[in-house]
């Protein structure tokens, strides 16, 4: 028998004050898995929620919904990771055949797990993606700031980065095992699930709007540009090579401007003064800052590696003694 036939199945879901949403999600989340139960499509499965250090009641929500079905672990870390920590530590604490991690704020949909779990079922592939091909609920802004980042990712990455394939995917054991060995600092998943490699397909579903709560992720919020500059700078060099080319650029404008002098000079023409002095010293300072920063983000980033500190660091397990049962 195909051992992907009846799957254990690891679910885990990173979150950060989602008190408004959780039983909702938990409600319908153990629907679908129980009716895949039902229909022989997994043969167990586990729910491992990571609390991202969550300041509200979340945490208790939790406890008291999994003291029924014992279904349930929680991790609790030490302070704020950030979702990509928190995916780590959550696969890290995960037993199935495979593992999907997904957010726990219903917009992507619970009912698309099936799906997954078919199409992992029905292939040899190691990698299930969800591309989204509509996304309600979003601004046309932020829509069209995100689609400009999938494709820069994707033009510039070491490895292909594949658009509207968000935090929502099925990986098997072996990738997640994979995934677990390399200790990158502050890591970027989606980097790193296309990384490891292996057979990799897609399904499309719908984006839903929020369900409850509001989002903790803006466009152009800290965390997001730091997310987009962590992607580029651990998966690409071109921009320690856009630092190389504004260079040559800047030496090349430099020796024109010298040999546009030397004939006014040798013509006995006056040579522009001050304004077109500030102006070469002003292109050329700027080249150089903005080099300066492209390669700061490099050294910072060996930096942070360099000094090898965890990922995250848990508070506290919850649950996990039943799920072991």
């Amino acid at each position: 028998m195909n051992q992907k036939n009846k799957v254990f199945l690891s679910l885990i879901f990173s979150f950060y004050n989602e008190a408004a949403v959780l039983p909702s999600f938990i409600e319908r989340i153990r629907k679908v898995m129980t009716d895949e139960l039902k229909e022989n499509h997994i043969r167990q499965y586990e729910l491992i929620f990571v609390n991202d250090a969550s300041d509200d009641n979340s945490e208790i929500i939790l406890r008291n919904l999994s003291q029924e079905h014992k279904d349930m672990g929680i991790i609790t870390m030490s302070r704020r990771f950030g979702v990509a920590s928190c995916v780590i530590a959550g696969l890290s604490y995960a037993r199935g055949d495979c593992s999907i991690y997904m957010d726990c704020d219903l917009q992507d949909p619970p009912e698309v797990i099936p799906q997954m779990i078919q199409a992992y079922r029905d292939s040899d592939a190691d990698v299930v993606h969800t591309k989204r091909i509509h996304r309600q609920g979003e601004s046309p802004f932020k829509l069209f700031l995100t689609k400009i980042g999938y494709k820069v990712l994707n033009r510039y990455s070491n490895v292909p980065m594949p658009q509207e394939a968000g935090d929502f995917k099925l990986l098997s054991r072996r990738v997640v095992d994979h995934i677990l060995q390399l200790k990158e600092y502050n890591p970027y998943i989606r980097g790193l699930v296309s990384y490891v490699g292996f057979k990799q397909i897609f399904i499309t579903y719908k984006r839903h709007p929020r369900h409850a709560g509001e989002s903790k992720f803006f466009i152009l919020g800290p965390k997001a540009v730091s997310n987009f500059l962590n992607s580029l700078v651990g998966f690409s060099s071109v921009p320690l090579q856009i630092s190389s080319y504004c260079g040559i650029c800047s030496i090349l404008i430099d020796f024109v401007l010298m040999l546009y002098a030397l004939y006014q000079k040798l013509s006995g023409q006056s040579v522009g003064g001050w304004t077109a002095i500030m102006i070469v010293i002003l292109f050329i300072g700027g080249v150089q800052l903005f080099c300066i920063g492209m390669i700061g983000l490099y050294l910072n980033s060996v930096h942070e590696q360099t000094k090898m500190r965890p990922n995250y660091i848990i508070n506290s397990t919850y649950g996990f003694e039943d799920l072991t049962k």
